[in-house]
């Protein structure tokens, strides 16, 4: 699982999504001084700039439509958002929320606790980043199964096979081609519906 290091900051891109008020400037100058590469925006733009890691989200109802509009239209799997909040009630906690935040720092902006929050929220980002891409690779595999599953299937009734002698057929096949089994699978499939479609349903 990836880790992240206190040097890895300098390699920051880091949006600061506020006002240019005291608070804006407080945000800046401490992330200079940690190292990070940072801009501040104001007010949100259609979309961050590629190649954006971190956004420090300034959280205001007038303006959360258009922020969580730029946030949606990030590069996948989007930056690590740390909220800026001036109070905690319920509905400052929805907005939070709804800019997927992972983490919440208060104003006054102070120099303590910044640096926490930056490496805690990044390492947690990191961390469901890996999950996020396990994830993505364990439904493309079970995809793969349930399709070579179907065109063993295909193949065991049509030819009277057994299920090794299917797959055999199917890996031989995918070899000849130069293509993968699951591709092979995928041609099966397809010929087979094409084979059994009525001249009424083309």
């Amino acid at each position: 699982m990836s880790r992240l290091r206190l040097k890895d900051l300098r390699d920051l891109s880091v949006i600061v999504v506020h006002p240019p008020d005291a608070d804006g400037k407080a945000l800046m100058d401490q992330l200079k001084r940690i190292g990070c590469r940072a801009e501040l925006m104001w007010p949100p733009a259609k979309a961050l700039p590629s190649g954006t890691d971190v956004v420090f989200a300034g959280v205001f109802f007038e303006s959360q439509g258009a922020l969580a509009s730029m946030l949606r239209k990030s590069e996948k799997p989007g930056p690590t958002v740390i909220g800026v909040v001036n109070y905690e009630n319920p509905a400052m906690i929805e907005l939070v929320l709804d800019i997927n935040a992972f983490a919440v720092i208060s104003k006054p902006v102070r120099t303590f606790g910044m640096l926490t929050n930056l490496v805690v929220a990044r390492s947690n980002w990191m961390q469901a980043a890996d999950f996020h891409d396990k994830i993505s690779k364990l439904e493309k595999k079970i995809s793969g199964q349930k399709k070579i599953a179907k065109a063993k299937s295909i193949l065991m009734e049509m030819h009277k096979i057994s299920e090794r002698e299917a797959y055999g057929t199917i890996r031989a096949q995918a070899m000849g081609k130069r293509i993968s089994v699951e591709e092979m699978a995928v041609a099966i499939i397809n010929a087979n519906e094409l084979l059994s479609s009525r001249p009424d349903d083309v």
